[in-house]
């Protein structure tokens, strides 16, 4: 990377050769001005007021101007004479924790770059003590013309200076706050907070520009000869919030949605999102209890009326194997009953005819056999 600034550390009496070196860069796209005409490119060109000419870089100076309008011309030279210890020096003044410094001073980011082999053993040692100390060093250099204020901090194994605004740049934020008592409910905490959980961490290195992306999709359509379409644009609602609790409620579901989280949704429709309430572990176990009792009960229950159906098809095919056998018997019978009553039918037709042939004898011969049967 090229340097912008080549110098030293000032540390104590340790001196640290360095270049510095943007640590940033703009990515954003730039327009030029045109003639919407005949598309014309619109340039600005420099000319005196005075006789009214166009004047080249080289012949341009600085002035302060003062409050009546005068001009009070100021050279490069002047500049170098004035007595700038951090001309070519970046002077550290003191060592404080990072947390002392306001993120509204933060600036310009430059790494530092150690400056030959010489350099390499003093910056190593500052780096170190750096690390070692969970210290920033708050330090003076003049850059551009003036003198500036920064912050060195460890970035991997690079010394990094961040800019810092003085603090009589910083404007107090009076009249920012809304005018008026706001009262706050705890139930709009406790979403707020439920929100903060569930949108949660975030990978830095995924965040990307989606602006530029599309602007980029846009110039290189129109180049192409393309049509573009006008993007649907979504309704944000205008900033008016109606009910706080409902929306807050839909943006911890919306937030859900996109991390791929279930939720309750029953028919469609969204489900309610009531405050977070916080229980003790107790109440946790005994609501972990109770579902996995009832989960337990339902796979008993579903196990129980599989054992007992599974148990009356088996009694049923029992039964009828019994009822097999009983049912030939009963078919035998019928049929030993049948050829017995034949039989005697017989008989009782043959004594029938002797009776008839022999007379009394045969009356005699029956009764005997009346009584037998009686």
């Amino acid at each position: 990377m090229r340097s912008i600034w080549n110098g030293a550390i000032s540390f104590g009496l340790v001196s640290i050769p360095i270049k510095l070196v943007n640590a940033t860069e703009n990515h954003s796209i730039h327009f030029r001005q045109i003639h919407l005409a005949d598309g014309g490119r619109i340039r600005y060109r420099k000319v005196c007021e005075l006789d009214e000419e166009e004047v080249q870089g080289g012949e341009i100076g600085k002035a302060y101007e003062d409050a009546d309008g005068t001009m009070i011309p100021i050279t490069d030279e002047d500049l170098a004479q004035l007595p700038l210890p951090t001309a070519k020096t970046i002077e550290i003044v003191a060592f404080v924790p990072a947390d002392q410094i306001d993120p509204l001073q933060m600036d310009a980011a430059y790494y530092l770059s150690a400056n030959g082999v010489p350099a390499a053993k003093p910056y190593t040692l500052l780096r170190e003590a750096l690390k070692r100390s969970n210290k920033v060093a708050v330090a003076k250099y003049a850059l551009r013309g003036r003198e500036r204020l920064g912050m060195l901090r460890v970035v991997d194994d690079v010394i990094a200076m961040h800019g810092l605004l003085w603090p009589d740049e910083i404007r107090a934020p009076e009249g920012v706050a809304p005018d008026g008592d706001v009262t706050v409910r705890d139930a709009e905490l406790d979403l707020a907070d439920a929100l903060m959980d569930t949108l949660g961490e975030v990978d830095m290195d995924s965040l990307h520009d989606d602006y530029r992306e599309a602007v980029e999709e846009l110039i290189a359509a129109k180049a192409s000869g393309e049509t573009v379409r006008p993007a649907e644009s979504g309704d944000t609602g205008g900033g008016k919030v109606i009910d706080l609790i409902a929306a807050l409620e839909n943006s911890v579901q919306a937030a859900k949605k996109s991390r791929g989280e279930a939720g309750d949704e029953g028919d469609g429709e969204m489900a309610d999102v009531h405050p977070i309430k916080k229980t003790s572990g107790k109440s946790s176990a005994s609501g972990k209890s109770s579902a996995q009792t009832t989960r337990k009960g339902s796979a008993a229950s579903g196990k129980s009326s599989a054992q007992t159906t599974r148990k009356s098809s088996a009694a049923a095919k029992k039964s009828t194997s019994r009822s097999t056998p009983k049912s030939t018997g009963a078919k035998k019978s019928t049929s030993t009953t049948k050829k017995a009553t034949a039989k005697k039918t017989t008989k009782t037709a043959a004594k029938k005819q002797t009776s008839s042939s022999g007379g009394s004898g045969a009356k005699k011969t029956a009764s005997p056999r009346k009584r037998t049967s009686a």
